[in-house]
């Protein structure tokens, strides 16, 4: 089962900076999840449309420019990283997990992709979109197949992971609220893999091992990545 931090190690840093991504790295996960926001014609990493919450700003993210929102505090003096800052660090270390949150332009993301495949050791297949805009993903399979995606839901659909299949994706994130065994059959039968959110305690990661999830999603990587090793090692 591997282990994706979620944004970046925001159980013990500030979420989605470029101190967690590092905090991340170094606990060698096998993926990072960040999330992204176009404003001014810029791609940020931050989860929140409102800018208080991880933020010293207030209001919405919308209404501010690129150099206000690169003189906010993220938390512990870290900035809110643009996605370029993002990839350039995890670039050939482990998988990208960028969840599209307000994202309509595609030319923009995939050329910030691009550049940094061309300038860098990331590779194609080490990106992985994922987004409750099912229509988005389609898109992006449409246009670009070479990249994977994952269909996220916080329910549990009536045809268990068909939408998913439909969307042709690589996996399918669910909330570890709403997982179960059959959802876990239904999505490998479809040849798709299961990533559950957000697993932190000890119990529900026992438990998602034993249901054969494929990947979970953490906000404390060293805590999980520990935990796991010592179930393997007891043969769990």
């Amino acid at each position: 089962m591997l282990i994706f931090v979620h944004r970046g190690a925001s159980g013990v840093e500030p979420e989605n900076t470029l101190r967690s991504i590092r905090t991340a790295l170094a606990a060698e996960v096998d993926g990072i999840e960040i999330d992204i926001y176009k404003v001014d014609g810029k791609l940020f990493v931050i989860h929140d449309l409102w800018l208080h919450r991880t933020t010293s700003g207030q209001g919405q993210i919308f209404n501010y420019d690129y150099q206000y929102l690169r003189s906010l505090d993220a938390g512990n003096g870290e900035v809110i990283p643009t996605l370029d800052e993002v990839l350039q660090l995890i670039a050939g270390k482990c998988t990208i997990n960028i969840e599209l949150k307000a994202v309509k332009n595609l030319t923009l993301l995939f050329s910030y992709i691009d550049d940094i495949i061309d300038t860098t050791a990331l590779l194609s297949n080490d990106v992985l979109f994922s987004s409750f805009n099912h229509r988005l993903l389609h898109a992006i399979h449409q246009q670009r197949s070479d990249f994977s995606i994952g269909a996220l839901t916080a329910c549990y659909p009536l045809d268990y992971a068909k939408f998913a299949e439909q969307l042709n994706a690589y996996s399918v994130h669910l909330d570890v609220n709403f997982i179960s065994e059959h959802f876990v059959t239904d999505a490998h039968k479809r040849d798709l893999k299961v990533f559950v959110y957000t697993v932190d305690e000890l119990e529900d990661i026992n438990a998602m091992k034993d249901l054969g999830v494929d990947d979970i999603f953490s906000n404390y990587p060293t805590k999980a990545k520990s935990h796991i090793a010592h179930l393997n090692d007891n043969g769990n």
